[in-house]
């Protein structure tokens, strides 16, 4: 697999194909339809992102092969212990008001992702459904931040409540690549 993909890399990248979305949001959509309930197989993520993200145009190749790797490392995360997913938002050298931002830009795409997947809120836990909640507030933020301590905790904490709340929609709704391989003997 390519090497660890990053915001700024991954935005510049979109940015140089003509993809108009920073890597915030399309982490966020592929979050959101892996957690919920996209197969990993599954080949349409590549048409669902074309229709939200690029006004249903296809990506060029190397826009695609970017997007594979994205789509790749972002599954491995979700399918490893220990909390490994890492949403994709600019490192901590940023301004604060571009990293919150990139935040509601990530929270968004994965509201938009999870919608396309799952539209029956009513077979999810109360605590996914309250996830989902808090992300709609987190999407509506306008406030700017000052560049201070008490707002750089404040932010790291949505931040890891996000990525929590992320993985929680996933560990519910998703399915496990063991599920999703084909000849894979199952555990039962």
């Amino acid at each position: 697999m390519e090497n660890f993909l990053d915001y700024d890399g991954v935005t510049n990248r979109l940015s140089q194909q003509g993809v108009k979305v920073d890597a915030a949001e399309i982490h966020g959509i592929l979050c959101g339809m892996m957690a919920g309930g996209m197969s990993i197989t599954d080949q349409k993520w590549l048409d669902a992102l074309s229709d939200t993200t690029n006004s249903g145009d296809p990506f060029n190749q190397e826009a695609e092969q970017l997007l594979t790797s994205l789509f790749n490392q972002t599954g491995q995360q979700l399918l490893e212990a220990e909390f490994a997913l890492q949403l994709m938002l600019p490192d901590d050298k940023a301004p604060i008001n571009d990293r919150g931002a990139a935040l509601i830009s990530w929270v968004q795409g994965f509201m938009l992702g999870f919608g396309l997947y799952q539209q029956d809120l009513m077979q999810c836990s109360d605590d996914v459904r309250e996830a989902l909640q808090d992300f709609a507030d987190i999407a509506r933020m306008e406030e700017p931040m000052t560049e201070d301590e008490e707002s750089e905790r404040a932010l790291d904490e949505v931040i890891e409540y996000v990525k929590i709340s992320a993985l929680l929609c996933y560990s519910e709704l998703g399915q496990s690549l063991l599920e999703d391989q084909p000849g894979k003997p199952s555990v039962h």
